[in-house]
């Protein structure tokens, strides 16, 4: 894990993007499919709530696994969106999925020291962006909550960026996974500060122009959710170049790309 000149982090933007190039169909079908057994498994009692959060690191499996099929000239069929629920690496996914929803839910309540809890509320639906609650948004200090729980979230995700793909691919237990992580984005700090200023800009800038273009209304909304599928997926590619360039290229996969 040697360390990276900031100009690595665009690079990896424009290999997200080349990779997404050669299979985009099946690449945002797998989006796609991951959406819709989120959304299953949110009507299960009391857990169903959590489980979108808790599926993240099992889904993250399925995209890294389908850019490594990419870059072996395979083609992506639907059932590698069932790559992360193989075991035994399962187990240790699940349980880095309730990490998430931890480092969330504790980012969540430091917030609230700096605006007693608005912007907690306005995540969770217990308050909406009305002309009801103008007044209270306007008092809130919901810029410097954001900040808070930025500033508390930003070292777990640090901890959880290439935690799945080193428990599937490299087998590693949940806290080594992490620990590698961890030092893996501190190492390479400054690439990634680039990288996510880029997807920043990229995400800004496609909303910017969809907006100027039709406006505020219903068929902006309509053009926007697709492009915020492809952003996503790409997003996806990106993260899968990055550990590709500080971890390697797997030497094994843990099971063969399945078979129509």
């Amino acid at each position: 894990m040697n360390k990276l000149p900031a100009s690595t982090g665009w690079l990896w933007v424009k290999q997200g993007l080349a990779l997404f190039r050669r299979q985009p169909a099946a690449l945002s079908t797998l989006l796609l499919g991951s959406m819709f057994i989120s959304l299953l498994a949110s009507v299960v009692p009391l857990l169903g709530q959590f489980m979108p959060v808790i599926l993240v690191p099992v889904f993250s499996v399925a995209f890294m696994q389908a850019c490594l099929d990419i870059e072996q000239g395979k083609r992506i069929v639907p059932a590698r969106l069932l790559t992360g629920f193989h075991k035994p690496a399962v187990g240790t996914l699940l349980k880095l999925g309730v990490l998430y929803l931890c480092a969330a839910a504790l980012a969540l309540g430091a917030s609230a020291l700096a605006d007693g809890g608005v912007l907690f509320q306005l995540i969770t639906g217990q308050i909406e962006a009305n002309a009801d609650t103008a007044q209270q948004l306007k008092e809130a200090n919901l810029g410097g909550a954001m900040l808070l729980a930025c500033a508390v979230y930003i070292p777990a995700a640090m901890a959880f960026c290439f935690a799945a793909p080193l428990i599937y691919w490299q087998k590693m237990a949940l806290g080594k996974a992490i620990f590698f992580s961890f030092f893996a984005v501190l190492r390479a700090l400054k690439a990634f500060i680039v990288f996510a200023l880029g997807w920043f800009a990229i995400t800004a800038t496609v909303s910017e122009v969809v907006i100027m273009l039709m406006g505020r209304s219903q068929a902006a909304l309509l053009v926007l959710l697709p492009l915020s599928v492809i952003l996503t997926v790409l997003l996806h590619c990106s993260f899968y170049a990055s550990y590709r360039q500080i971890f390697g290229l797997p030497a094994t996969t843990p099971e063969p790309a399945p078979q129509e």
